[in-house]
């Protein structure tokens, strides 16, 4: 028996709504909401200003360290003790650091949030920083680290944004530190900086069914015990592309392949032309059919994939291409890549291009905002880039509003092939030639 069905269409689009954002002051901190009604979990996040660019010169991947020593005991009971409270409410301390934060969630059924809050705040607020724990999770760190740094890419990384933004700023800097920096911390550095940055109240974030939970009670139990005032969140970095191109070689003796890492600064989270330069970034290469993913794979067949697009964080931003390419065809892949955002640059985007991108990524916030955990991330990026509280609630027809011309003009204002910094992380003998013939820039060996 052959069983033949008909595929179905697609449905129609339900609309799209954000829920709606409220905020409170409680106890000397601030708690932001959103209201999931009907929803059985929770997420409370709470959310300091003590990211990575707070860590002191040459004391990189602190904040690393100390996000897993928090799991190590706190003041009131040991790790096991601990361990069990926590596993014991059905959760477990998610960590995150990103430029501007330090992130530590929990997500429970909705009546366990109080209590899943309090055990939060203990491990935020009073962590056990035995020496010996301490040492053992910055060992571990170092480790990781040193593991992850014998593959291709981490060099690359680190080369770029040193020659971008400075190796004497902390933003010129790997964002998790080094091997050499984590393994140089000590027990004095983690609660010098613990004291300085996370006993101020912060703000909680929660998602979740605001009519079965007390905002004020749990702002109270995140917030106990803390204190400071606020402190300088420092102004945008300003983006000034460097008057020609850079080709920095990081040799790799016996590579196979070239890891490829182009960027440029480019204007921070908050700026206006953040929706057109996300388009334009999709475009040129944050999606599987942007431009450089066609010509580089496809066309050309010298990668499995490449990608480019715009990041950005309070401060600063940077359009940034990665890829990797064998060796034998770096100086072409290269030429390629430069060529494809230079005519990006200069001719904008098309109506079809436009129209594929529009629909991916306005498609993609939809989908993405439909869990608890979601909806917090969102609101964090709302509190930490002071975006107002519609801002997601009107994204999506931003996006879909977006015209060829103001894309184009973003394209035409925020990419400067011109100024590009090109890393190229391979084996120097059988490359530099290659790379010097192009013209596309002065070649200088980086010392990572």
């Amino acid at each position: 028996m052959t069983l033949i069905s008909t595929q179905p269409g697609p449905g129609t689009a339900r609309p799209y709504r954000f829920p709606q954002v409220v905020r409170r002051p409680v106890k000397g901190g601030q708690v932001v909401a959103a209201h999931l009604p009907g929803q059985s979990l929770a997420v409370a996040l709470l959310l300091l200003d003590a990211g990575a660019g707070r860590e002191p010169r040459g004391r990189e991947g602190l904040c690393a360290v100390l996000a897993k020593a928090l799991e190590e005991g706190t003041a009131q009971r040991d790790a096991t003790a601990y361990a069990l409270a926590i596993e014991a409410l059905g959760t477990e301390l998610v960590t995150g650091l990103d430029w501007d934060s330090f992130q530590v969630s929990v997500q429970v059924p909705v009546d366990r949030l109080p209590a899943a809050v309090e055990l939060l705040a203990e491990a935020v607020r009073t962590p056990r920083l035995e020496p010996d724990d301490v040492r053992r999770v910055r060992d571990d760190e170092a480790t990781a680290q040193r593991m992850d740094w014998a593959n291709p890419g981490p060099r690359a990384d680190a080369a770029l944004r040193a020659d971008l933004y400075g190796a004497e700023n902390r933003w010129g800097r790997p964002l998790y530190g080094d091997p050499d920096t984590v393994a140089g911390l000590d027990i004095e550095d983690v609660r010098v900086f613990h004291s300085e940055w996370f006993l101020r109240p912060g703000t909680l974030i929660v998602a979740g069914d605001l009519d079965r939970l007390d905002l004020d009670a749990l702002g109270a139990a995140a917030f106990a015990g803390t204190g400071g005032g606020a402190v300088d969140r420092g102004d945008p970095i300003p983006v000034t592309p460097r008057q020609g191109r850079r080709i920095v070689l990081v040799d790799r003796p016996g590579s196979v392949q070239s890891t490829l890492r182009l960027g440029h600064p480019s204007p921070h989270r908050a700026h206006p032309d953040h929706v057109p330069m996300t388009l334009a970034g999709a475009v040129l290469g944050g999606a599987f059919t942007s431009r450089l993913n066609h010509l580089i794979r496809e066309v050309r067949g010298y990668t499995y994939g490449i990608r480019g697009d715009f990041v950005s964080s309070r401060r600063f931003g940077r359009f940034a291409v990665s890829s990797g390419v064998q060796t034998a065809v770096t100086a072409p892949a290269l030429v390629e890549a430069v060529g494809e955002i230079t005519r990006t640059q200069q001719t904008g985007v098309t109506g079809e291009e436009l129209a594929v991108a529009r629909s991916w990524q306005a498609g993609q916030l939809s989908v993405e905002l439909q869990t608890p955990r979601a909806i917090a991330a969102a609101l964090t990026t709302l509190v930490v880039h002071d975006l107002p509280d519609d801002y997601y609630a009107r994204l999506r027809e931003s996006l879909l509003a977006a015209e060829v011309g103001e894309v184009s003009a973003a394209a035409a204002a925020h990419l400067h092939p011109e100024s590009l910094t090109l890393v190229i992380e391979g084996d120097a003998a059988l490359i530099r030639a290659e790379l010097a013939a192009t013209g596309l820039g002065e070649i200088l060996t980086s010392t990572r």
